[in-house]
């Protein structure tokens, strides 16, 4: 979508494709680390396939584009430091290496977007963990998220705490 053609969206609209970005970024994450796919063909299978598809009569929102890609780019580019940031605001017993696999793409990608996006550190955590809810419905995941989430937060932009 061209800066034109966002410029015309509501704040709403802006907003959901926004929530709709972290949540492919999540997916994307989770199928580079279970296919051995790169960045490069992750990417492109979910902008040509992915955003606004249609199956089952339902049809998938359209993703910023610009965020997923950002979400994706800073993850795969800055994991070490991360992982290791969500390291620190696991339990001892529960390394990152323990942790189901698609809560290490939700650490992941909300981790990239707390170091290297602009976006206000609440906001995050308010997002992830809406992407965690969505993921794991019926589980715990979501208060999970919060906590380490807020842990790392406060560790990546403790001036706005």
């Amino acid at each position: 979508m061209t800066s034109e053609a966002k410029a015309g969206l509501s704040g709403n609209q802006k907003r959901k494709m926004k929530s709709a970005a972290r949540f492919f970024a999540v997916q994307a994450l989770y199928q580079m680390e279970h296919s051995g796919q790169t960045f490069d063909q992750v990417r492109l299978e979910f902008l040509d396939h992915r955003f606004g598809e249609e199956f089952d009569g339902y049809a998938m929102l359209e993703g910023d584009v610009e965020l997923f890609t950002m979400l994706l780019q800073e993850a795969v580019n800055h994991q070490a430091l991360v992982d290791q940031m969500t390291d620190r605001a696991l339990v001892a017993k529960w390394p990152l290496g323990r942790i189901d696999s698609t809560l290490r793409a939700v650490f992941r990608a909300a981790g990239a977007e707390l170091t290297q996006g602009e976006t206000p550190a609440k906001v995050v955590i308010v997002e992830f963990v809406q992407v965690a809810q969505a993921f794991f419905p019926e589980g715990k995941e979501g208060k999970f998220v919060n906590a380490v989430l807020d842990h790392m937060a406060r560790e990546a932009k403790p001036e706005e705490f």
